[in-house]
This record gives C-alpha cells, sequence and structure tokens, in this order.
C-alpha cells in the first residue's frame, strides 16, 4: 500500500515525533507501517523516509540506497560523495552523535519539498544509536553518502528540514540543478558556483 507523502507547510513535518515503546514496535500496526514505508519510498522513489512525512508523528525512519540509484552519476562523484549501496532497514527513536564538524557541503532532495534541491552542510561521519524493526538495539556507524541519509532522516524526526540548515543562495529547481550544477561534477566548483556574486 502506498502512503501519501505530505508536502512542506504541513505542520506534521513541523513537530517533534514521539519514541515508541519496544511492545508498540512489535505490534502488527508498527510492523505494518514499516512496510508500508518501505513501498512508498521504492515508489517515489527514495533512499529514505520519515514516518512524519506520511503523516504519523513517531520516531520511525526506513533508509535504503540501491545501486540502480547511481545510474548517471559519475565514479568520480561517487568517490566524492562516499557514496555507497545501503541495504533496507529500519531506524527507530534513533539518538545521533555527529562525530566531524558538519561542513561537508552538497546537495540534497527531499521527498517532501518536491521539484527543488539545496546545498546543505552535513558531517561526514556519524554514530546512531537506534532499535531496529525487531526493537532490538542497534549502534550504526556511518560515513560519506550513507551519513548524511542518516542526518536528514533523524532532522525529520525532530521537526527539521534541509532548508533549515542550507545555504540559502543555493536553493534551486531540480531542472537547474542538473542543467547548471552537476555537469561540473565537482563539490570545488558547485561551491563556487554558489559563491558567485548575482
Amino acid at each position: 500500500m502506498l502512503l501519501k507523502i505530505y508536502e512542506v507547510g504541513n505542520p506534521v513535518l513541523r513537530k517533534v515525533a514521539r519514541q515508541l515503546t519496544s511492545e508498540e514496535v512489535a505490534s502488527d500496526t508498527i510492523q505494518n507501517l514499516i512496510g508500508y514505508m518501505r513501498e512508498t519510498m521504492r515508489d517515489a522513489p527514495g533512499v529514505g523516509l520519515a514516518a512524519p512525512q506520511i503523516g504519523e508523528s513517531l520516531q520511525i525512519a526506513v533508509i535504503e540506497d540501491k545501486i540502480e540509484y547511481f545510474k548517471g552519476i559519475t565514479e568520480a562523484q561517487l568517490q566524492e560523495r562516499q557514496r555507497k549501496p545501503v541495504d533496507f532497514h529500519v531506524i527507530i527513536n534513533p539518538q545521533i552523535e555527529l562525530l566531524t564538524p558538519p561542513e561537508t557541503i552538497f546537495f540534497e532532495g527531499c521527498l517532501s519539498i518536491p521539484r527543488l534541491v539545496a546545498a546543505v552542510p552535513r558531517s561526514l561521519s556519524v554514530r546512531v544509536n537506534c532499535l531496529n524493526e525487531r526493537a532490538e538495539p542497534c549502534v550504526i556507524h556511518a560515513e560519506g553518502w550513507y551519513a548524511r541519509i542518516l542526518q536528514h532522516e533523524i532532522d525529520h524526526l525532530h521537526g527539521r528540514l534541509y532548508t533549515d540548515l542550507m545555504q540559502p543562495a543555493s536553493l534551486t529547481t531540480l531542472e537547474n540543478y542538473q542543467r547548471h550544477t552537476l555537469s561540473p561534477a565537482s563539490k570545488t566548483e558547485a561551491t563556487k558556483e554558489l559563491q558567485r556574486p548575482a
């Protein structure tokens, strides 16, 4: 079952989501919700989806970065972003620790902010303590693009969007990003473009 993805402006995206008990995680209601979130994320398609994005103010997010999503991305870009495939998994009640300063800048998009992207500074390395879909404690150490995905999704669980952190002058349509910014295929060149006066 595909769920509606709520877009920016809906109050649910600005609420701090509530944590779940282990009993709730094991319930049919939450297990079914996780399955629906997985289907919805894959259909979008996206690399992550947080429960507030489908109208549920709960601390649940699903994540998956498939290799087929790398189509059209050069090997140099993948290396620069430290992007590798990430298997499907669920994070519940996550607590995140940034292990490096949030100074690595790349463009991000969001299923709740369609057709737009912006440059966002993020930490290159993070540690996340959470529960999995079986309510088992997990510790995730992530670097590169996976760390960025985790930060993005966990922000959703605290009522934050990437627009709160973005470099304002970088906000652009996806079409213009692909036309004018993606072509250089370089973080350095993209950053120079952002700093260029209008």
